[in-house]
């Protein structure tokens, strides 16, 4: 049986008081011995789930198939009600209530659902009676099972008139003979769903209340299943820019897609966070989820608390939170707070000074008025967001509308619900295309640079020197962030060269000279006109020798320019601006598929032409949709794809998943469409040989599935990252390229060898850890030299754009003046001291002669480098001192090299 995708419904759960209890406070108020209302234990009493009918079920039955698996199911059996039919009852009233435990203690859930909890949670603050009609009330459930996955839940609680009982009896509160209300009861459904459509659901149970209200008791549970059944029916939309939306009257209900494969849902109102905390507060909460800190989430409104908690994991995409979530903590669950781990929950206000006092440790934020404390102390000390990451935040942010009344200040008063509804919905999206900007634009900027210091092949990162390219005040930051399992899980995608939206952040916002680096031939190296933004600096002081800019690699001879990404320099993004300026391409028009009406009776065979509707319904769009549209054309067909393979129709789906690979392949299901083909049985797949397009697509589908097995049979462990360290004992050969390799120095093996011989020269061939220590911090002192310099504008008007600095000296006495030769792939240049100028030395292919020479000083004599260039009569000479006989070999090399490759060319 294939693996059917999964549909908006999960499972619809009724939780609410047993009628048994329902009715012996009832019999106590008649008595006059009950002062007041009790508070109640919630109890689960109707589970809904697909599927709610077979293909040989009768229609009669009512309920058709639906958008999930095929499950086993097991009994939710209630402990405390066993207990309680052990219990001696009096007269016939036992009998009585066994037969009624006994039509409804077993009720049937799918194996994959743990309800134990649920009641609980649905009534956080408990059940209470009342004596009047109250509000409805909305919230929302986030559950996570062992391995980490997610599951959503929507609740709405409601009050319903509880009928004194004279004859007949109760069935879950909802049947009997009703006179004079005595009290309200309240009653929570619960719609559990795989994607966290939070707007969607509450919209449909909005829906489902305007039944309920107006409903018999006795048509209670039926209305409810009639309302999970036509849920079940409603498919989810592919990612891109194509949305579903169906008619739950009164209401048009939109499910909005998911960016891409790897992007979550979002729907939700993003911009509430805003509302609730200062820029810099907000800015606070996300710095300690980045250092994984232990926050509790406080507020009055148990709906505020997961809405919030929420929107602030969306902010840190593409990092994903790793560490225990639970949004909403009952009153029986405050014990989950004690908890020695890291994690993210959230409480009721009234639990705010219990809470702070039994526990240490604790980030405490309060929603209500915006406010952080700890639970040992009124402030928090802990390091904040790098600062020129958070002023762009902040500069960005102000810019933001988020008020939609703002936006009706020209339009007439809307007299359609569903228009106006529209309306908001259009403005909340925009609104939230420009938060997620905002937010992500933050998470590139705190971790931009990151991508030079890994060692794909080795599967290394060298966190200390990245440590070292960071400001100083930012460091205790990083040290922190570098130790989580956050950014551990972050670095593991960027090794496996995830392309997610973070990479593409920082593909899009490279500028001009981002892109010359393509063309260098030290392509991880950035080009002099990148570095030259903010004017000449010296280095008249050793402590600068290791400045921020220390740790930048030298060119990966055999990384293609394409796997490298560009890093986001943090001083061209503090400034004020519009949200979507330079961060995202064009966005892309939004289209909505509407889905047809839900069969009246939902039957198997009227949900099969449900089913033969909506599948005809995309045949036509996809008719009329422009061959160019590729991207809509795919979605199309994805979505086509997903009813025939629920429908039973596994060829008709096969081609649909087929033609997506003509139209757009990042969205192919490459895990169902395997279940499809594994389920096809004999007959289908002979038809399925007979047509070339789906024989292709079968031998593929099960190519990668040989070629998976095969990556998990050779061990290849993609989730290991090694942090680099110096070597600790001596290396020969192979642990010496290893080792370079690692620590970013260079990847070509050719010149690693080289610089393996000269590091040995008269030596056992091993290199001890002390000379590469030594090699080693020379090299990123030279590197950091290299990289700071920064020329102005008149200066690299002699330069090209693609040159890289790769040698700096001090400053020197020069023929052509005092200043410091700079070196660079194609030429020798000086920078005269004073006011910065550009002094022309040599191009290497232009020397003629290259030696060391000395100048007389008084009594002594200064040794210096004399080079003779072809054309000119008057010879340059530096006095170089002590770096004489460096400049003198790295000339020479350089040299020779220019010379071999024109030779080269010259012989092609």
């Amino acid at each position: 049986m294939a693996e059917l995708p999964s549909g908006l419904l999960e499972a619809c759960v009724v939780v609410g008081a047993h009628s048994d209890k329902l009715r012996d406070i009832h019999q106590l108020q008649q008595q006059g011995k009950l002062n007041g209302l009790p508070l109640l234990e919630a109890e689960v009493l109707q589970v809904h789930a697909p599927p709610f009918v077979s293909k040989e079920t009768n229609s009669s039955q009512v309920i058709a198939p639906a958008f999930s698996r095929v499950q086993r199911r097991r009994s939710f059996i209630k402990k405390k009600r066993r207990d309680r039919a052990a219990e001696t009852l009096s007269n016939g009233e036992a009998a009585n209530r066994a037969e009624v435990s006994s039509a409804t203690e077993d009720i049937s859930v799918p194996k994959d659902l743990d309800l134990i909890a649920l009641p609980e949670l649905c009534f956080p603050g408990g059940l209470e009676l009342a004596s009047e009609q109250k509000q409805d009330s909305y919230h929302f459930l986030v559950f996570t099972d062992m391995f980490g996955n997610r599951t959503h839940g929507v609740v709405v609680q409601y009050y319903r008139a509880v009928p004194s009982c004279q004859e007949g009896v109760f069935q879950n509160g909802h049947r009997g003979s009703s006179t004079k209300a005595r009290f309200y009861a309240p009653f929570a459904v619960c719609i559990i769903s795989k994607f966290p459509y939070y707007n969607a659901l509450k919209d449909c149970l909005s829906c489902l209340l305007v039944q309920l209200h107006t409903a018999r008791q006795a048509d209670f549970e039926e209305t409810v299943k009639e309302f999970s059944a036509k849920l079940s029916l409603v498919p989810l939309p592919p990612p891109g820019q194509l949305h579903v939306s169906f008619s739950l009257r009164p209401l048009q209900v939109y499910l909005p897609s998911r960016e891409d494969q790897d992007s979550p849902v979002v729907d939700i109102d993003l911009h509430l966070p805003f509302l609730c905390f200062t820029h810099t507060i907000l800015l606070q909460v996300l710095s300690y989820l980045l250092q994984e800190q232990r926050l509790v989430l406080f507020s009055c409104d148990w709906a505020r608390l997961t809405l919030v908690a929420e929107c602030l994991l969306l902010y840190l995409q593409p990092l994903s939170w790793q560490q225990p979530y639970v949004p909403v903590l009952a009153r029986g669950m405050l014990d989950f707070i004690m908890a020695p781990t890291a994690f993210l929950m959230g409480c009721h206000i009234s639990h705010f000074e219990e809470v702070a006092a039994e526990t240490e440790d604790l980030i405490l934020v309060n929603i209500d008025d915006g406010s952080i404390q700890t639970s040992w102390c009124e402030t928090v000390d802990l390091p904040a967001i790098p600062l020129v990451a958070a002023e762009s935040f902040t500069s960005r942010a102000e810019s933001l509308q988020l008020h939609f009344d703002l936006e009706l200040c020209h339009l007439a008063a809307g007299t359609d619900a569903n228009a106006l509804r529209s309306q908001r919905r259009d403005w909340q999206r925009r609104l939230n295309t420009q938060i997620q900007n905002i937010a992500l634009e933050l998470v590139v900027n705190i971790f931009s640079g990151v991508q030079d210091f890994l060692s794909h092949e080795h599967r290394v990162f060298n966190s200390e020197e990245f440590l070292r390219t960071r400001e100083p005040a930012d460091q205790l930051f990083y040290k922190k962030v570098l130790e989580t399992h956050i950014f551990h899980s972050f670095l593991r995608d960027r090794l496996n060269r995830k392309w997610d939206t973070f990479s593409r952040m920082e593909q899009n916002t490279r500028n001009l000279m981002h892109k010359n680096r393509g063309m260098t031939e030290s392509p991880r190296r950035p080009p002099m006109s990148e570095l030259s933004r903010s004017g000449y600096r010296t280095y008249g002081s050793p402590d600068n020798k290791l400045s921020k800019r220390l740790g930048a690699s030298l060119p990966n001879l055999v990384q293609s320019v394409s796997e490298t990404l560009p890093v986001i320099s943090p001083r061209t993004v503090c400034r004020k601006m519009t949200p979507d300026i330079g961060l995202k391409s064009p966005k892309k028009a939004v289209k909505v598929f509407r889905l047809p009406e839900f069969p009246p009776p939902l039957a198997y065979h009227y949900v099969q032409n449900y089913y033969s509707d909506m599948i005809a319904s995309l045949g036509k769009a996809i008719n009329a949709t422009p061959p160019e549209e590729s991207a809509l054309l795919a979605r199309y067909h994805y979505l086509r794809g997903l009813v025939n393979t629920v429908s039973n129709r596994r060829l008709d789906a096969l081609e649909d998943f087929q033609s997506l690979y003509k139209t757009d392949s990042d969205i192919f299901p490459s895990q169902m469409v395997k279940s499809l083909v594994d389920s096809l049985p004999e007959s289908e797949r002979l038809q399925a040989d007979r047509k070339a397009e789906l024989k292709r697509l079968i031998s593929r589908v099960k190519r990668d599935q040989e070629r998976e097995c095969a990556g998990r049979g050779n061990g290849h462990e993609e989730g290991a990252i090694k942090r680099f360290q110096l070597p600790t004992k001596y290396m020969q050969l192979e642990e010496f390229v290893k080792c370079v390799q690692e620590s970013g120095i260079v990847k070509d093996q050719g010149t690693i060898q080289r610089l393996f011989d000269a590091l040995t020269v008269g030596h056992q061939k091993q290199v001890s850890p002390d000379l590469f220590k030594v090699f080693y911090t020379i090299w990123k002192e030279t590197e950091a030299e290299a990289q700071e310099v920064c020329l102005p504008t008149s200066v690299l008007e002699h330069i090209e754009a693609n040159e890289c600095v790769f040698k700096v000296s001090s400053s020197v006495k020069t023929s052509r003046g005092v200043g410091k030769i700079a070196m660079t792939q194609r030429r020798l240049f000086l920078l005269t001291d004073g006011r910065p100028g550009y002094v022309e030395v040599a191009q290497y292919r232009d020397l003629d002669e290259v030696k060391v020479s000395s100048a007389p000083f008084m009594l002594l004599r200064i040794p210096g480098l004399k080079l003779r260039v072809r054309g000119r009569k008057e010879t340059f000479e530096a006095n170089l001192k002590t770096e004489t006989e460096l400049w003198n070999l790295m000339v020479k090399e350089m040299w020779a090299g220019r010379f071999t490759a024109d030779q080269h060319k010259v012989n092609l």
